[in-house]
């Protein structure tokens, strides 16, 4: 008889357990998916504003690669240094895009940040006080949504260097990783990846360096508990845009008729016209002797590749003497690991169908081949007809700045990868800042435990203790049983 009740209590605890292993386990799952946070960056660029919602697991907020892009909305218009109080209107479109993907009992907690960059740096210098105001309507404006608002702020070229160098390492868990005993610990030789960002009116590099100090240029960062040199430099009116503004301007000033220009990075057969404006009238680009902004310059192309390059060279000083330099004078230590080159260069590179990596002469050939179509055979691609005209230019203004101005080689060519995503989720500096700013990515590494869940792994033990336990007695039971 006592067998009998101690086999049954045995049974009745070996259900039990698995009951409440199997109770906790789902109690558990539910409660993750359903304790999801969100966030929200407004990326406010020289040539248009993105909004980016993100989304991540409420219980693993400091882990490493939880956060994922779930929402990119495009801003119709230029950007923001270039708008008037009736683009508040197409704001307010993306805005309520992002309203609808946000769950509304969230919508209080979801924490909303706005970063504008060259654009609004090149017209902080040239009008402050313009500047300000658009700041000023934009924070009012966000202040009314049912987001908790953060801040409206131009951030420096060095911290959009730095942000986007901390996205793409996030992205790729290059920063934490699981071992076999579940703990976080920092990846095997703590490899990180450069970034490469090019955008409308600047461009950025970013790399960490083996140095034990930070030197010129550079920033020392803890991360998790890890330190990191990274150098990086943003050059302003280096971006795609604002570059070719001033190779248009060179080209204008060099020929002999002002109002009749050839330009050798457009196709032959593409003909336009612009204002003498849309190319001087910018902070990057200097006015000439008796500028008219209304005259207008017709540019007609030649589809010439080596003209074009001497052209893209012309606005670059690649004659500094200095030892450790890129151009124009800066300091930049060799490039050194592996890099993502993302935003303007990946969609230059995706339109030659050079994504992914490639040798550096393959990258050359391609640009030749792609220049030498005029724009009759271009028209004919899947190409968009808006940018058509502008990719011979883009290809070798990428080709220049990668290899002459940062000093890439065809032994480090390999390394840069162009990429426009990491695990679905764009390279954008944004998810860096937002990450930087909500402190998702602590200096101390406190939080990194051996198990995801204090509590969830205690009572998991403790169950499946007990239930190893009735096991064993169950067998001890059939065994006496049997004998």
């Amino acid at each position: 008889m006592a067998t009998k009740t101690i086999a049954a209590l045995a049974t009745f605890l070996l259900l039990a357990s698995a009951a409440v292993i199997i109770t906790i386990s789902v109690i558990q799952t539910h409660h993750a998916r359903l304790q999801l946070k969100y966030g929200i960056v407004l990326d406010c660029g020289s040539s248009r504003t993105t909004v980016y919602v993100y989304r991540w697991p409420a219980d693993k907020e400091n882990n490493t690669g939880v956060v994922s892009e779930t929402h990119v909305c495009n801003v119709n218009g230029s950007g923001i240094s270039d708008w008037s109080n009736m683009t508040l209107n197409k704001l307010g479109k993306c805005m309520k895009e992002v309203e609808e993907h946000i769950p509304s009992s969230q919508h209080k907690t979801t924490p909303v940040y706005l970063g504008a960059t060259a654009g609004m740096r090149l017209l902080h210098l040239q009008n402050e006080s313009a500047s300000n105001e658009i700041l000023l309507n934009l924070k009012n404006y966000l202040k009314t949504l049912p987001f908790q608002f953060k801040n409206v702020s131009i951030i420096s070229g060095e911290e959009e260097g730095l942000y986007g160098w901390i996205t793409v390492n996030y992205l790729m868990n290059n920063f934490l990783e699981r071992n076999l005993w579940n703990a976080w610990v920092r990846p095997h030789a703590a490899q990180t990846v450069g970034s490469l960002d090019l955008g409308g009116a600047s461009t950025q590099i970013a790399f960490a360096t083996p140095d034990d100090e930070a030197g010129e240029g550079q920033t020392q960062i803890t991360l998790y508990g890890y330190k990191y040199n990274v150098y990086t430099h943003s050059y302003l009116c280096y971006g795609k845009n604002e570059a070719e503004k001033a190779v248009l301007a060179n080209l204008v000033q060099m020929s002999k008729d002002k109002r009749n220009v050839l330009n050798p990075c457009y196709p032959s057969g593409y003909n336009t016209t612009k204002r003498a404006k849309s190319i001087f009238g910018s902070n990057c680009t200097k006015n000439p002797t008796n500028y008219d902004p209304e005259q207008i310059i017709a540019l007609f192309g030649t589809g010439n590749v080596l003209r074009c390059r001497e052209a893209v060279r012309s606005i670059f000083d690649l004659q500094s003497s200095c030892e450790n330099c890129s151009f124009n004078g800066v300091h930049q230590p060799p490039v050194s690991g592996k890099f993502k080159a993302y935003a303007g260069f990946f969609y230059t590179s995706d339109a030659l169908n050079l994504t992914a990596t490639s040798s550096l002469d393959q990258f050359n050939r391609t640009i030749w081949d792609f220049c030498s179509l005029d724009h009759k055979s271009l028209l004919q691609t899947k190409l968009q007809k808006k940018h058509l005209h502008s990719y011979c230019y883009s290809a070798n203004y990428i080709y220049t700045l990668l290899k002459d101005g940062y000093k890439f080689n065809a032994d480090t060519w390999q390394d840069i990868d162009f990429q426009s995503k990491v695990n679905n989720t764009s390279i954008a500096w944004t998810l860096g800042y937002m990450l930087a700013l909500s402190n998702m990515i602590p200096a101390e590494a406190k939080f990194l435990l051996p198990m995801k869940n204090d509590v969830f792994a205690g009572l998991l033990f403790l169950f499946s203790a007990l239930t190893i336990v009735a096991l064993i007695t169950l067998l001890i039971i059939l065994v006496r049983t049997c004998y």
